[in-house]
């Protein structure tokens, strides 16, 4: 028997997007309050322009360089920028050139050097605060008790704007027990929210990847962050 072709570019596009609405109408949300931010660590310029064709509007990266190297090829396509990956504080004046929003602000000392380097090329750089919401110690992040004293911080920096929070919870095969993880972000939200912080918008929860973004979105995810599902499993 022939083996079978895996699916083009377009439909896993089309397919990822038809799951995300999907997850929106089971929790009563609008399937357009959750955007598709595609993952592309890895993937050459030529892909990422197919998937900006074929109907992405996000590019996620995860490295500078390489961030740097595709954005110079590809900026002239109608695509936004975000910045999903670990960030030094010495790459800072890269990022604050190239992407439109950073998901990872994980310590005050970063904030600060993006609103040093925002203010240079008169940018008003929006931003993710990024919460270590499992408490595991190999990951980045600011802890849940702490999160609130470093927002306060970071909102005193005039070129930053925060409009909300990022997690990467525990890796699970049933997604479904990632979701206590994500409604914990999604209560801190709240939290952060009702302490009326000036400059501060919590429009914006950055959870979900292709293992569970569908359980992330039904725990209030705005920002879904998908490649293998997208690109194909990376080599």
């Amino acid at each position: 028997m022939p083996t079978q072709r895996e699916p083009g570019l377009k439909k896993r596009i089309e397919d990822i997007k038809n799951r995300i609405n999907d997850a929106a109408r089971k929790c009563q949300r609008d399937g357009s309050s959750v955007r598709l931010v595609a993952a592309a660590k890895t993937m050459s310029v030529e892909t990422v322009r197919e998937a900006i064709e074929n109907g992405i509007d996000i590019i996620g990266e995860n490295y500078i360089q390489e961030a740097r190297q595709k954005h110079d090829a590809l900026k002239n396509t109608p695509a936004s920028w975000h910045f999903i990956g670990h960030l030094q504080s010495n790459k800072a004046k890269y990022a604050v050139r190239i992407f439109d929003l950073i998901h990872s602000v994980d310590s005050v000392k970063l904030a600060a050097e993006l609103d040093k380097e925002a203010k240079k090329i008169g940018k008003t750089q929006k931003i993710l605060v990024q919460v270590n919401i499992d408490g595991q110690s190999s990951k980045s992040g600011i802890s849940p008790e702490n999160i609130l004293s470093a927002i306060r911080e970071m909102a005193l920096f005039k070129q930053i704007s925060i409009r909300g929070l990022m997690t990467m919870p525990p890796f699970f095969d049933d997604p479904d027990r990632a979701r206590p993880f994500f409604s914990a972000l999604s209560r801190l939200k709240e939290t952060v929210a009702a302490d009326n912080i000036d400059g501060v918008c919590m429009e914006e929860l950055s959870m979900g990847m292709t293992g569970d973004f569908q359980a992330a979105i039904q725990e209030g995810a705005t920002l879904v962050r998908v490649g293998t599902a997208i690109f194909g499993k990376r080599k």
